[in-house]
């Protein structure tokens, strides 16, 4: 066999070919020496750095707007209905650390994904999962109220469905007295990451146990 042929064809670039290698290597270079700032609250996808690599993510509307953390789906650059591997619809919403993040994502910043490596997505991207949470409401009947108490992040919906479950139950009984002129449930709620620092980890903690615990601050006050 030849130098520069594989099975009897040439692999030699053509001009064209080189000339777009080299067009689309100086378009990364511009990219990494200056890119373009992301603009919390706006949605739009953007360029974060896993491990070496980097790849595209789609924050989770009402939860980009930082300033420590947000909610991402890593996605194929070549948009979300590109399957990413087989683990790639298994991620789901992760919290992203906004250090994390190179700026807006640009098609430039394509030749450093795991894809263009012909790579699937590691086993750990470095972001805990960001899904659910419950949240307990107090509510007037005009609608205006307060939080009672937070819980998340639930790695599962059907574990925050069943918590929220729990709550109401242990409220079912206590309506008129958990805060006088307030109606409180229980629900399933996306898990806000910009305001992590307001949830109880119910991991930790028997959800009724925390529910007792913000019932009894509330007396108190």
């Amino acid at each position: 066999m030849q130098a520069g042929t594989v099975q009897g064809r040439n692999t030699a670039s053509s001009p064209v070919d080189q000339a777009a290698a080299v067009d689309q290597f100086r378009a990364l270079l511009a990219s990494l020496r200056d890119p373009e700032p992301w603009t919390p609250g706006q949605c739009q996808d953007l360029a974060v750095r896993v491990g070496p690599f980097v790849e595209r993510a789609h924050p989770r509307p009402g939860d980009d707007h930082g300033p420590d953390i947000i909610a991402v789906a890593l996605q194929h650059p070549g948009g979300s209905y590109a399957p990413y591997g087989a683990r790639y619809r298994k991620l789901g919403w992760l919290r992203c650390e906004t250090d994390k993040i190179l700026g807006a994502w640009k098609p430039a910043y394509e030749p450093r994904t795991h894809a263009a490596a012909g790579l699937d997505l590691p086993d750990d991207v470095g972001m805990a999962p960001a899904n659910y949470g419950v949240h307990v409401e107090a509510r007037r009947s005009d609608g205006t109220g307060y939080t009672l108490l937070r819980l998340g992040p639930y790695n599962q919906t059907w574990l925050a469905g069943r918590d929220a479950d729990r709550l109401n139950t242990e409220l079912a009984g206590k309506v008129a007295t958990v805060v006088p002129g307030f109606t409180v449930t229980a629900k399933a709620a996306p898990f806000d990451v910009s305001d992590h620092e307001s949830y109880d980890d119910p991991y930790a903690t028997d959800a009724t146990v925390l529910l007792a615990a913000a019932i009894a601050r509330e007396v108190s006050t």
